[in-house]
C-alpha cells in the first residue's frame, strides 16, 4: 500500500488550517501544517507534493514563501488562498508562479479540485527537482549543460528566435528538458520581465479545460463562485507555455486555432472579446504529425503550433554530454545533501557514459542524487551505481581504453570528466568513420557536424584523413 501524499497547509489562522485538513484528510491526503512562512520552510523538505497557503501571515508572508519555493523547490505546486479583497494580489502571484489560487469563502469540491490538478502536474513531471528548472551557474548556454552537436543545434535556434513572437514547437522524449527550452526563449526575449505562465495539458481534466486557459465569469458553472482569469489571460504581454499539447481534446484545438488567429476570446459564460498579446511556446513527446495522419490532432493547429521547431535529443544520442553532466549534478547535490564527493571513479563514469538512460536527464539526475545520498565516502564508484546502470558495459575494460589514474592518489573529478568526454567523443567518430568506410564527408553527416570541425577531431585524436 502507497503512503498518501503529502499536503502542506499554511496559514496563523488555526481555524483555517484545521478546516482544510478536515478537507485534505477526508480526500486521502497527509497533511501537516505551518503558522507562518518560515516554519514552512523548515517542512518542506519532509516529502512535501503542494503547499496550500494564505497570503497575509506574520514573520514570512505567502508572497515571500512563494518566492523561496519557486527558487529553492521548482517542481513543488504553491496554492495560495486569498480574501476577496486581495484577489489581485493572488493573480500577482500566479504570473510569479503560483499554480493557482482559492477565494475564500472556498467549497469542499473546489478545494479538492485544485489540489487534485497540482498533485497530477507534480507526478507528471516527476517526484525529484528537475533538472530543466534548475539552470547551472558556471556552465551551460540557456541552462542547457554539453557541448555535442545536436545540443549546439539546439542552441544556435533559440538564440535565433528568442526575441520573436514567433510560436515555437519542442518535442523530445520525457526527461529530454522541454521546459527549460521554453524558459530559455523567455528569459532571452523582451518579454523577460512579463509572465512567465506554464500549464500541464495532461493534468487538466477536459472538462475543466476550456476555464483553464481561457477564464470564467461568475455563476457560468457549478462550483464558479467568482471570476477568475484564464492562463492566456494571466500570460498577457508574456510567454505561455503549454506542456503536454498533445493532450488537448479535439473540442478544444479549435478555440486554441482561433486564438492563435485572432488573439482574442471570450471567458466560459461571458460575452465579452478579451484581446491578448501572448508568445506561445508548446511542447510534447507525442508524435503530432502521426496525430494529424490518424485525425486526432487538427492539421491546420499542428502547422499554427509549429513554425518554428525545435527536437530536444535523448540523452543517449548525445553521450558525449554526459561526463559534463555528471560534474553539473554531483557540484549540485554535494551542495544540496551537505555531501562532499569530490571523484567519479572512471569505471563509474564509463557505466554512466554507456547506459541508454530511457528517462534521459531527469533519470541521470535522480540516479546521481540517490547514489550521492548514499555515498559513504569521497568518491562515487561503479559498485555505488544502481543494478541497472552498472551492468550497462562489461566490467573490464582494456587499460588503455580507461582514462589513466595517478598512482597514490584519485583523479580529480574534472580531470576524469575531461578524460571521458575525449574518449566517448572519439569512439564515435571512429564508429562513424568503420561505418561509411572512412568516409569523413559521409561521417560527417553521420555525427551532424561539419566536414571541417571533424577533421579538426580527427587531427586532435590521432585518427587519419584518408579521404
Amino acid at each position: 500500500m502507497t503512503d498518501p501524499t503529502r499536503i502542506l497547509v499554511v496559514d496563523d489562522e488555526q481555524n483555517l488550517r484545521r478546516v482544510l485538513s478536515a478537507i485534505l484528510g477526508r480526500a486521502g491526503f497527509e497533511v501537516i501544517e505551518a503558522a507562518d512562512g518560515e516554519q514552512a520552510l523548515g517542512l518542506i523538505g519532509r516529502g512535501v507534493a503542494c503547499v496550500i497557503t494564505d497570503l497575509r501571515m506574520p514573520k514570512l508572508d505567502g508572497m515571500g514563501l512563494l518566492r523561496r519555493v519557486v527558487a529553492e523547490h521548482p517542481d513543488i505546486p504553491v496554492i495560495m488562498i486569498t480574501a476577496h479583497g486581495s484577489v489581485d494580489s493572488a493573480v500577482e502571484a500566479v504570473k510569479l508562479g503560483a499554480f493557482d489560487y482559492i477565494e475564500k469563502p472556498f467549497e469542499r469540491e473546489q478545494i479538492r479540485l485544485v489540489v487534485d490538478k497540482a498533485i497530477r502536474t507534480h507526478e507528471l513531471d516527476g517526484r525529484a527537482p528537475r533538472a530543466t528548472l534548475a539552470p547551472p551557474k558556471d556552465n551551460g548556454r540557456f541552462g542547457l549543460i554539453g557541448t555535442s552537436e545536436p545540443l549546439k543545434q539546439v542552441l544556435s535556434v533559440i538564440e535565433k528566435v528568442a526575441d520573436t513572437p514567433s510560436t515555437v514547437l519542442v518535442t523530445g522524449e520525457s526527461g529530454t528538458g522541454k521546459e527549460l527550452i521554453a524558459r530559455a526563449l523567455h528569459a532571452n526575449s523582451s518579454r523577460r520581465s512579463e509572465p512567465f505562465i506554464r500549464v500541464n495539458c495532461a493534468a487538466i481534466p477536459k472538462t475543466l479545460m476550456e476555464s483553464e486557459l481561457f477564464g470564467h465569469e461568475k455563476g457560468a458553472f457549478t462550483g464558479a463562485v467568482s471570476a477568475r482569469p484564464g492562463r492566456f489571460e494571466l500570460a498577457d504581454r508574456g510567454t505561455l507555455f503549454l506542456d503536454e499539447i498533445g493532450e488537448i481534446p479535439p473540442e478544444m484545438q479549435v478555440q486554441l486555432l482561433r486564438v492563435l488567429q485572432e488573439s482574442e476570446f471570450e471567458r466560459v459564460g461571458g460575452i465579452k472579446t478579451i484581446k491578448v498579446d501572448v508568445r506561445l511556446v508548446t511542447a510534447t513527446n507525442r508524435d503530432l504529425v502521426g496525430a494529424v495522419q490518424s485525425n486526432s490532432f487538427r492539421e491546420d493547429l499542428f502547422y499554427r503550433l509549429n513554425v518554428v521547431p525545435i527536437h530536444l535529443p535523448p540523452l543517449r544520442d548525445r553521450r558525449s554530454d554526459i561526463p559534463v553532466l555528471v560534474e553539473h549534478f554531483v557540484a549540485k547535490f554535494n551542495e544540496r545533501l551537505k555531501k562532499s564527493v569530490a571523484t567519479v571513479e572512471p569505471e563509474a563514469l564509463e557505466r554512466l557514459t554507456s547506459y541508454h538512460w530511457p528517462g534521459n536527464i531527469r533519470e541521470l539526475e535522480n540516479v546521481l542524487e540517490r547514489t550521492i545520498l548514499f555515498a559513504s565516502g569521497d568518491a562515487i564508484r561503479a559498485s555505488d551505481l544502481p543494478p541497472e546502470v552498472q551492468m550497462a558495459i562489461t566490467p573490464a575494460a582494456p587499460a588503455e581504453a580507461r582514462p589513466p589514474s595517478v598512482p597514490g592518489r584519485a583523479t580529480s573529478l574534472k580531470e576524469v570528466v575531461r578524460q571521458e568526454t575525449e574518449r566517448v567523443e572519439r569512439e564515435l567518430i571512429q564508429r562513424a568513420l568503420d561505418e561509411t568506410g572512412g568516409n569523413v564527408t559521409q561521417a560527417a553527416r553521420k555525427l551532424k557536424i561539419s566536414r571541417k570541425s571533424l577533421q579538426n577531431k580527427m587531427k586532435e585524436f590521432g585518427l587519419r584523413d584518408e579521404k
